[in-house]
Protein backbone atom coordinates (compact mmCIF):
# COMPACT_ATOMS: atom_id res chain seq x y z
CA UNK A 1 0.00 0.00 0.00
CA UNK A 2 0.67 3.60 -0.15
CA UNK A 3 1.31 6.49 2.78
CA UNK A 4 2.07 9.80 3.44
CA UNK A 5 5.14 10.24 5.24
CA UNK A 6 7.84 12.66 5.93
CA UNK A 7 11.42 11.20 5.67
CA UNK A 8 15.12 12.07 7.09
CA UNK A 9 16.80 11.53 3.82
CA UNK A 10 20.19 13.23 5.41
CA UNK A 11 21.89 14.17 8.54
CA UNK A 12 21.04 17.99 8.80
CA UNK A 13 18.72 18.39 5.75
CA UNK A 14 15.14 19.08 6.32
CA UNK A 15 12.45 16.43 6.10
CA UNK A 16 10.67 15.21 2.99
CA UNK A 17 7.62 14.58 2.29
CA UNK A 18 6.37 12.03 0.19
CA UNK A 19 4.70 9.29 -1.14
CA UNK A 20 6.08 5.82 -0.46
CA UNK A 21 5.58 1.91 0.13
CA UNK A 22 4.43 0.09 3.05
CA UNK A 23 3.88 -3.36 3.32
CA UNK A 24 1.38 -5.08 4.99
CA UNK A 25 1.51 -6.58 8.74
CA UNK A 26 3.13 -9.81 9.24
CA UNK A 27 3.36 -11.72 12.28
CA UNK A 28 2.75 -10.12 15.55
CA UNK A 29 2.53 -7.00 13.79
CA UNK A 30 0.06 -4.18 13.86
CA UNK A 31 -1.33 -1.61 10.80
CA UNK A 32 -2.38 1.51 12.25
CA UNK A 33 -3.56 4.87 10.57
CA UNK A 34 -2.21 7.58 12.47
CA UNK A 35 -4.57 10.85 13.17
CA UNK A 36 -2.01 13.00 15.38
CA UNK A 37 1.57 13.32 15.89
CA UNK A 38 3.37 15.64 18.17
CA UNK A 39 6.62 17.14 17.09
CA UNK A 40 9.70 16.46 19.68
CA UNK A 41 12.88 17.67 20.23
CA UNK A 42 14.04 14.06 19.65
CA UNK A 43 12.92 14.08 16.04
CA UNK A 44 15.22 16.91 15.02
CA UNK A 45 17.94 15.97 17.26
CA UNK A 46 17.91 12.61 15.54
CA UNK A 47 17.27 13.90 11.84
CA UNK A 48 20.35 16.42 12.84
CA UNK A 49 22.77 13.41 12.68
CA UNK A 50 23.91 13.82 16.47
CA UNK A 51 23.72 10.38 16.65
CA UNK A 52 26.37 9.27 14.98
CA UNK A 53 25.29 5.10 15.06
CA UNK A 54 21.61 6.26 13.34
CA UNK A 55 21.28 5.07 9.93
CA UNK A 56 19.27 7.23 7.28
CA UNK A 57 16.88 7.16 5.34
CA UNK A 58 14.47 6.75 7.95
CA UNK A 59 10.56 8.32 9.12
CA UNK A 60 10.71 10.19 12.36
CA UNK A 61 7.98 10.38 14.92
CA UNK A 62 6.95 9.02 17.95
CA UNK A 63 4.57 10.65 19.74
CA UNK A 64 1.36 9.74 17.84
CA UNK A 65 -2.02 8.66 17.86
CA UNK A 66 -4.14 6.39 15.46
CA UNK A 67 -6.36 3.78 14.88
CA UNK A 68 -5.97 0.09 14.39
CA UNK A 69 -6.73 -0.96 10.49
CA UNK A 70 -5.06 -4.42 10.37
CA UNK A 71 -3.70 -7.50 12.53
CA UNK A 72 -1.08 -9.68 11.69
CA UNK A 73 -1.76 -13.16 12.86
CA UNK A 74 -0.90 -14.51 16.47
CA UNK A 75 -1.79 -10.52 17.41
CA UNK A 76 -4.31 -11.07 20.39
CA UNK A 77 -4.71 -8.46 21.96
CA UNK A 78 -5.52 -5.21 19.36
CA UNK A 79 -8.55 -5.77 16.31
CA UNK A 80 -9.16 -3.25 13.70
CA UNK A 81 -10.69 -0.24 15.01
CA UNK A 82 -8.99 -0.06 18.92
CA UNK A 83 -7.19 3.31 19.46
CA UNK A 84 -3.96 3.20 20.21
CA UNK A 85 -0.53 5.04 21.09
CA UNK A 86 2.42 3.97 19.46
CA UNK A 87 5.34 2.91 21.83
CA UNK A 88 8.64 3.60 21.67
CA UNK A 89 8.87 1.97 24.72
CA UNK A 90 7.23 -1.50 24.65
CA UNK A 91 6.24 -3.75 26.94
CA UNK A 92 6.29 -7.43 25.80
CA UNK A 93 5.87 -8.59 29.42
CA UNK A 94 8.29 -11.72 29.43
CA UNK A 95 11.16 -10.49 29.13
CA UNK A 96 13.55 -9.75 32.62
CA UNK A 97 13.36 -5.99 32.45
CA UNK A 98 9.39 -6.09 31.66
CA UNK A 99 8.81 -8.53 34.53
CA UNK A 100 11.25 -7.07 36.87
CA UNK A 101 9.11 -4.17 37.84
CA UNK A 102 11.78 -2.24 37.74
CA UNK A 103 12.30 -0.74 34.34
CA UNK A 104 10.60 0.03 31.26
CA UNK A 105 13.74 -0.93 28.67
CA UNK A 106 11.67 -3.98 27.05
CA UNK A 107 14.84 -6.03 26.27
CA UNK A 108 12.82 -8.00 23.13
CA UNK A 109 12.54 -4.83 21.09
CA UNK A 110 15.90 -2.97 22.04
CA UNK A 111 18.24 -5.07 19.65
CA UNK A 112 16.24 -4.19 16.20
CA UNK A 113 14.59 -1.11 17.26
CA UNK A 114 17.55 0.95 17.42
CA UNK A 115 18.54 -0.42 13.79
CA UNK A 116 15.64 1.10 12.15
CA UNK A 117 13.81 -2.48 11.34
CA UNK A 118 11.02 -4.49 12.95
CA UNK A 119 11.66 -7.55 14.86
CA UNK A 120 12.24 -9.61 11.83
CA UNK A 121 15.23 -7.34 10.77
CA UNK A 122 13.56 -5.72 8.16
CA UNK A 123 11.54 -2.80 7.42
CA UNK A 124 8.05 -2.02 5.87
CA UNK A 125 9.31 1.24 4.41
CA UNK A 126 10.34 1.55 0.64
CA UNK A 127 10.76 3.89 -1.83
CA UNK A 128 11.33 2.81 -5.48
CA UNK A 129 13.18 -0.39 -4.33
CA UNK A 130 15.08 1.53 -1.45
CA UNK A 131 14.62 0.49 1.89
CA UNK A 132 13.44 3.46 4.85
CA UNK A 133 14.25 2.92 8.04
CA UNK A 134 11.54 3.09 11.47
CA UNK A 135 12.28 5.00 13.80
CA UNK A 136 11.94 4.60 17.97
CA UNK A 137 9.57 1.49 16.69
CA UNK A 138 6.83 4.32 15.81
CA UNK A 139 7.35 6.11 12.54
CA UNK A 140 4.78 8.67 13.48
CA UNK A 141 4.97 10.99 10.70
CA UNK A 142 3.62 8.71 8.31
CA UNK A 143 -0.22 8.64 7.64
CA UNK A 144 -0.03 4.45 8.34
CA UNK A 145 2.93 2.59 10.32
CA UNK A 146 3.16 -1.27 10.91
CA UNK A 147 5.12 -1.78 14.41
CA UNK A 148 4.83 -4.78 16.55
CA UNK A 149 1.72 -5.88 18.81
CA UNK A 150 4.09 -4.69 22.19
CA UNK A 151 4.54 -1.48 20.76
CA UNK A 152 1.10 -0.18 20.89
CA UNK A 153 -1.03 0.50 23.84
CA UNK A 154 -4.78 0.54 23.91
CA UNK A 155 -7.01 3.76 25.17
CA UNK A 156 -10.12 4.61 25.19
CA UNK A 157 -11.37 4.76 21.49
CA UNK A 158 -13.72 8.39 22.61
CA UNK A 159 -9.95 10.22 23.66
CA UNK A 160 -9.21 13.07 21.33
CA UNK A 161 -6.28 12.31 19.75
CA UNK A 162 -4.84 15.84 18.69
CA UNK A 163 -3.79 16.20 22.73
CA UNK A 164 -3.77 12.45 23.57
CA UNK A 165 -1.01 11.91 21.33
CA UNK A 166 1.28 13.92 23.87
CA UNK A 167 1.11 11.42 25.67
CA UNK A 168 2.93 9.20 23.78
CA UNK A 169 5.77 10.92 24.67
CA UNK A 170 6.18 14.26 26.37
CA UNK A 171 3.71 14.49 28.99
CA UNK A 172 4.35 10.90 30.10
CA UNK A 173 8.00 11.35 30.10
CA UNK A 174 7.32 14.56 32.81
CA UNK A 175 4.34 13.06 34.58
CA UNK A 176 6.15 9.74 34.75
CA UNK A 177 9.09 11.07 36.03
CA UNK A 178 7.50 12.80 39.01
CA UNK A 179 4.53 10.38 40.09
CA UNK A 180 7.00 7.22 39.71
CA UNK A 181 10.12 7.84 38.88
CA UNK A 182 11.29 10.67 41.60
CA UNK A 183 7.81 9.58 43.50
CA UNK A 184 7.33 13.60 44.54
CA UNK A 185 5.52 13.72 48.10
CA UNK A 186 3.32 16.28 49.18
CA UNK A 187 4.46 19.76 50.24
CA UNK A 188 7.85 19.53 48.93
CA UNK A 189 9.76 21.93 46.77
CA UNK A 190 10.36 21.46 43.21
CA UNK A 191 12.25 23.21 40.05
CA UNK A 192 11.71 22.41 36.85
CA UNK A 193 14.63 23.72 33.61
CA UNK A 194 12.96 24.03 30.72
CA UNK A 195 9.48 24.40 30.09
CA UNK A 196 8.17 22.74 26.92
CA UNK A 197 6.18 20.02 26.46
CA UNK A 198 8.28 17.71 29.07
CA UNK A 199 8.59 20.46 31.40
CA UNK A 200 4.83 21.69 31.80
CA UNK A 201 4.31 18.23 32.31
CA UNK A 202 6.30 18.13 35.47
CA UNK A 203 4.82 21.54 36.84
CA UNK A 204 1.22 19.17 36.35
CA UNK A 205 2.53 15.90 37.61
CA UNK A 206 4.02 18.04 40.72
CA UNK A 207 0.84 20.04 41.58
CA UNK A 208 -0.77 16.74 41.35
CA UNK A 209 1.92 15.22 43.72
CA UNK A 210 1.16 18.32 46.13
CA UNK A 211 3.83 19.96 46.06
CA UNK A 212 3.92 23.27 47.70
CA UNK A 213 6.59 25.06 45.87
CA UNK A 214 6.95 24.89 42.09
CA UNK A 215 9.86 26.57 39.92
CA UNK A 216 10.08 27.11 36.51
CA UNK A 217 12.89 27.84 34.90
CA UNK A 218 13.40 28.83 31.22
CA UNK A 219 15.07 31.24 28.67
CA UNK A 220 12.08 32.37 26.81
CA UNK A 221 9.69 34.48 29.87
CA UNK A 222 6.39 33.95 27.22
CA UNK A 223 6.18 30.77 28.55
CA UNK A 224 5.54 31.58 32.47
CA UNK A 225 2.22 32.57 31.56
CA UNK A 226 1.20 28.89 30.94
CA UNK A 227 3.74 27.39 33.71
CA UNK A 228 1.99 29.02 36.21
CA UNK A 229 -1.74 28.23 34.77
CA UNK A 230 -0.34 24.25 35.34
CA UNK A 231 0.69 25.32 38.56
CA UNK A 232 3.75 26.87 39.02
CA UNK A 233 4.18 28.70 41.85
CA UNK A 234 7.17 30.94 40.81
CA UNK A 235 8.93 31.46 37.64
CA UNK A 236 12.56 32.27 36.97
CA UNK A 237 14.19 34.05 33.37
CA UNK A 238 16.93 35.66 32.64
CA UNK A 239 15.95 38.86 33.56
CA UNK A 240 15.25 37.87 37.59
CA UNK A 241 18.78 36.46 37.31
CA UNK A 242 21.97 38.25 39.02
CA UNK A 243 23.99 35.08 39.07
CA UNK A 244 23.09 31.42 38.17
CA UNK A 245 19.59 30.05 38.44
CA UNK A 246 20.75 27.38 40.76
CA UNK A 247 22.03 30.26 43.34
CA UNK A 248 18.82 31.35 42.86
CA UNK A 249 16.66 28.95 43.80
CA UNK A 250 19.59 27.87 46.79
CA UNK A 251 18.64 31.37 48.25
CA UNK A 252 14.50 31.29 47.47
CA UNK A 253 14.11 27.81 48.93
CA UNK A 254 16.96 28.52 52.36
CA UNK A 255 19.45 25.46 50.87
CA UNK A 256 17.94 23.72 47.52
CA UNK A 257 15.03 22.31 46.09
CA UNK A 258 14.30 18.81 47.24
CA UNK A 259 13.23 17.69 43.88
CA UNK A 260 14.91 19.31 40.68
CA UNK A 261 14.08 18.14 37.16
CA UNK A 262 15.73 19.02 33.73
CA UNK A 263 13.59 19.10 31.00
CA UNK A 264 15.52 21.38 28.38
CA UNK A 265 18.25 18.86 26.36
CA UNK A 266 21.12 20.86 27.66
CA UNK A 267 24.25 20.02 29.65
CA UNK A 268 24.41 23.35 30.76
CA UNK A 269 21.17 22.93 32.36
CA UNK A 270 21.73 19.59 33.88
CA UNK A 271 24.10 20.97 35.75
CA UNK A 272 22.26 24.20 36.86
CA UNK A 273 19.73 21.15 38.04
CA UNK A 274 22.01 19.04 40.50
CA UNK A 275 23.35 22.23 41.66
CA UNK A 276 19.85 23.35 42.68
CA UNK A 277 18.99 20.05 44.19
CA UNK A 278 19.27 20.05 48.16
CA UNK A 279 23.02 18.76 49.01
CA UNK A 280 21.65 16.49 51.69
CA UNK A 281 18.46 15.18 50.46
CA UNK A 282 17.45 16.39 46.70
CA UNK A 283 16.72 14.55 44.36
CA UNK A 284 17.73 15.45 40.42
CA UNK A 285 15.92 14.07 37.42
CA UNK A 286 17.47 14.36 34.30
CA UNK A 287 14.82 13.84 31.42
CA UNK A 288 16.62 15.78 28.17
CA UNK A 289 18.53 14.36 25.50
CA UNK A 290 21.99 15.64 23.79
CA UNK A 291 24.52 14.61 21.65
CA UNK A 292 27.05 11.96 22.02
CA UNK A 293 29.82 13.93 22.75
CA UNK A 294 28.05 16.01 25.50
CA UNK A 295 29.44 15.43 29.02
CA UNK A 296 28.11 16.46 32.33
CA UNK A 297 31.05 16.89 35.43
CA UNK A 298 30.64 16.76 39.16
CA UNK A 299 32.53 16.45 42.14
CA UNK A 300 32.20 13.26 44.26
CA UNK A 301 31.24 15.44 47.24
CA UNK A 302 28.07 16.42 45.25
CA UNK A 303 26.62 13.13 45.81
CA UNK A 304 28.07 12.21 49.35
CA UNK A 305 25.84 14.28 51.49
CA UNK A 306 22.69 12.50 50.15
CA UNK A 307 21.97 14.26 47.07
CA UNK A 308 20.84 11.98 44.25
CA UNK A 309 21.23 11.92 40.46
CA UNK A 310 18.59 9.80 38.43
CA UNK A 311 16.97 9.77 35.01
CA UNK A 312 14.60 8.03 33.17
CA UNK A 313 13.35 7.57 29.81
CA UNK A 314 8.73 7.54 29.06
CA UNK A 315 8.81 8.71 32.96
CA UNK A 316 10.12 5.38 33.85
CA UNK A 317 6.18 4.04 33.06
CA UNK A 318 5.27 0.75 31.14
CA UNK A 319 3.57 1.44 28.05
CA UNK A 320 0.92 -1.18 27.47
CA UNK A 321 -0.50 -1.84 31.23
CA UNK A 322 -0.07 2.06 32.78
CA UNK A 323 -0.29 4.10 29.96
CA UNK A 324 -3.92 3.56 29.88
CA UNK A 325 -4.68 5.11 33.46
CA UNK A 326 -2.08 8.21 32.25
CA UNK A 327 -4.68 8.65 29.35
CA UNK A 328 -7.79 8.42 31.85
CA UNK A 329 -5.78 11.08 34.20
CA UNK A 330 -6.50 13.29 30.83
CA UNK A 331 -10.20 12.67 30.03
CA UNK A 332 -11.05 12.79 33.90
CA UNK A 333 -9.71 16.79 33.52
CA UNK A 334 -7.09 16.10 35.94
CA UNK A 335 -3.97 16.96 33.02
CA UNK A 336 -4.90 20.32 30.94
CA UNK A 337 -3.23 18.83 27.60
CA UNK A 338 -5.34 21.64 25.33
CA UNK A 339 -3.10 25.03 26.32
CA UNK A 340 0.38 22.65 25.36
CA UNK A 341 -0.60 22.07 21.62
CA UNK A 342 -0.15 25.76 20.12
CA UNK A 343 0.23 24.76 16.84
CA UNK A 344 -1.94 22.36 14.84
CA UNK A 345 0.08 21.75 11.31
CA UNK A 346 -0.61 19.54 8.02
CA UNK A 347 2.17 17.13 7.23
CA UNK A 348 3.36 19.04 4.78
CA UNK A 349 3.99 21.67 7.22
CA UNK A 350 6.32 19.46 9.24
CA UNK A 351 9.51 21.53 8.58
CA UNK A 352 7.81 24.78 10.19
CA UNK A 353 6.72 23.27 13.12
CA UNK A 354 10.35 22.07 14.00
CA UNK A 355 11.73 25.37 12.70
CA UNK A 356 9.08 26.95 15.62
CA UNK A 357 10.09 24.30 18.17
CA UNK A 358 14.27 25.21 17.79
CA UNK A 359 12.62 29.06 17.73
CA UNK A 360 11.15 28.01 21.45
CA UNK A 361 8.09 29.59 19.35
CA UNK A 362 6.33 26.64 20.25
CA UNK A 363 5.09 24.48 23.37
CA UNK A 364 3.72 21.52 20.92
CA UNK A 365 3.14 21.77 17.38
CA UNK A 366 0.75 18.81 16.48
CA UNK A 367 0.46 17.19 13.28
CA UNK A 368 -2.62 15.99 11.75
CA UNK A 369 -3.33 13.55 8.85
Amino acid sequence: MKTKAAIAFEPGKPLEVLEIDLAGPKAGEVLVEMEACGICHTDAHSASGAESWRKFPFVPGHEGCGIVREVGTGVTGLKAGDKVIPLYKSECGHCMPCVSGKSNHCATIMPTQKLGVLMDGTSRFSDQGQEILHFMGCSAFSQFTVAPEISFAKIANDAPSGEICLLGCAVTTGLGAVLKTSQVKAGSSVAVFGIGGIGLSVIQGARIAGAKRIIAVDLHAHKFALAKQFGATDTLGPADLTGSAAEEIIEMTGGGCDYTFEAAGATSAMQEAIRAAHPLWGTCCLLGNTADEDRISIHPTAVLGGRKIIGCTFGGVQGRSELPGYVDLATQGKLDLAPMVTHHLSLNEINHGIDLMHAGKSIRSVIHF
